[in-house]
């Protein structure tokens, strides 16, 4: 028979117990007294303004009178409330998903770039700038004056490269004078001419700065039509200094070079051809016949202006846009290091088997990268719940509200002229009950992972 033999552990003596008691609560104690700062300064700055704005929600702008729930009530009553809540959703959808997907797409290509980490570091420069500053920035970039605006100069310069500009947008004919207006901004001749005859067509209202290389028309206007030919002179009817007669090509008075020119008859145009620097004009070779001397409204439409950036139609996307250029770097940063942890060996494995670039990104990295993917958007998602600064500082006063947002509402109805800060309060509560749920999917994603 075999014994068997268990070793016991000695009971603690009775003397150590209380000692191992006071070392916990004394550590617990000690924990507490590090933890104290953080916990008054977490409920006097988050805590206890969120307790108040519940309860100041139920009271009316004044906060002496209990109106219940009846400034929720109006808050989805209100258009402006709702053309918010319209356009944060238009945030919350566009935005992360663009920041997502650009940061995704940086931070596979940077990897090929042989200067990574300045490039990574030049895209997140922009995190460094206050949201103040940025909408300043994105304000002064997106202004509607070309001579201001760094954007609409681009367009315009674009536009007028392929499209070309009018010679004479301030141009225009005298009342009288032998020239009539159509409903197109073009100017005709009133009574008809005829191949032989020269007809002088004087116009006003011309800038200094549109008659760089004009040279005088006198002499132009008296030279006479050969025959079978229209002749002409299209000049600036004002004469410097004053004197000159009006509808007399005076000595000092300047052609107007460059102005297109349409020979017409019975509603047709037979020809056309451009004014010398003179102003002169001919159309040789033409049949017998009256004929109508045209200008037509090309030369006198006003310059393009560009594109309307912060108008009421693109205010939301410009913002938008200022707001990609701030946040793409912060992206690309957190999706490329979750790029560095994946396991180099599947991916060229998978090249080996044949899978091009493409097939190793859509089947490989995404996968791999979906729990950081998630993580980028749900953050992100939170962050343009909130976003205020932006749309405040960039959005003109005509089209703010064309622009608002929660966060933005909340303040006007409280601070910025509503003074109803029952309202204001009943908006906030809104806005954190849309925030709570990514922040807590967000939590558990955390705790998921550490686990």
């Amino acid at each position: 028979m075999t014994a068997t033999l268990t070793k016991v552990a000695p009971a603690p003596a009775a003397g150590t117990a209380a000692p191992q008691r006071r070392a916990r609560r004394r550590g617990r104690t000690v924990a507490l007294l590090f933890v104290l700062p953080a916990l008054v300064l977490l409920g006097a700055l988050v805590l206890y303004p969120v307790l108040f704005s519940v309860g100041r929600s139920f009271f009316d702008a004044s906060g002496t009178r209990f109106v219940g729930g009846d400034n929720y009530t109006e808050m989805f009553r209100d258009p402006a409330t709702l053309k918010a809540v319209r356009n944060t959703t238009v945030w919350v959808v566009v935005a992360p998903a663009l920041l997502t997907g650009l940061g995704l797409i940086l931070a596979v290509l940077v990897e090929k770039v042989r200067w990574a980490t300045a490039f990574k570091l030049l895209l997140f420069m922009p995190m460094a700038v206050s949201f103040l500053a940025a909408g300043i920035i994105f304000r002064l970039a997106y202004d509607e004056d070309p001579d201001k605006g760094v954007l609409n100069a681009a367009v315009v310069g674009v536009h007028d490269v392929f499209r070309g500009t009018s010679s004479y947008p301030t141009a225009r004919a005298r009342d009288g004078q032998g020239l009539t207006e159509g409903t197109d901004g073009s100017y005709r001749t009133t009574a008809t001419v005829s191949p032989g005859d020269t007809v002088a067509l004087g116009l006003v209202g011309v800038a200094p700065k549109d008659l760089e290389g004009a040279e005088p028309a006198l002499a132009a206007a008296a030279r006479a039509a050969d025959p079978g030919e229209l002749r002409g002179v299209v000049y600036l009817d004002f004469t410097p200094g004053g004197g000159g007669k009006q509808g007399v090509v005076d000595r000092r008075e300047s052609g107007l070079p460059a102005m297109t020119v349409e020979a017409v008859r019975e509603g047709r145009k037979v020809t056309s051809t451009t004014t010398a620097a003179d102003g002169s004009f001919r159309f040789p070779g033409l049949d017998a016949g009256a004929y109508t001397v045209t200008l037509p409204g090309s030369n006198f439409a006003p310059p393009y202006e560009g594109i309307s950036w912060l108008g009421p139609t693109l205010v939301t996307p410009a913002v938008i846009g200022a707001y990609l250029w701030i946040w793409t770097g912060f992206a690309m940063v957190l999706i490329g290091a979750g790029l560095s942890t994946l396991p180099r060996d599947t991916l060229e494995a998978a090249r080996m088997d044949g899978a091009n670039e493409w097939q190793v990104f859509r089947r490989i990295t995404v996968p791999l990268l979906a729990p950081v993917l998630t993580v980028v958007f749900v953050t992100l998602v939170i962050n343009v719940m909130k976003v205020f600064d932006l749309v405040y500082i960039i959005a003109p006063g005509p089209v703010q509200e064309d622009a608002t947002v929660l966060a933005t509402q909340m303040w006007l109805v409280s601070f910025g002229g509503g003074n109803d800060q029952g309202l204001g309060s009943a908006l906030g509560v809104l806005l954190l009950l849309l925030v709570v749920p990514a922040m807590v999917f967000n939590v558990r994603r955390f705790k998921g992972s550490q686990r």
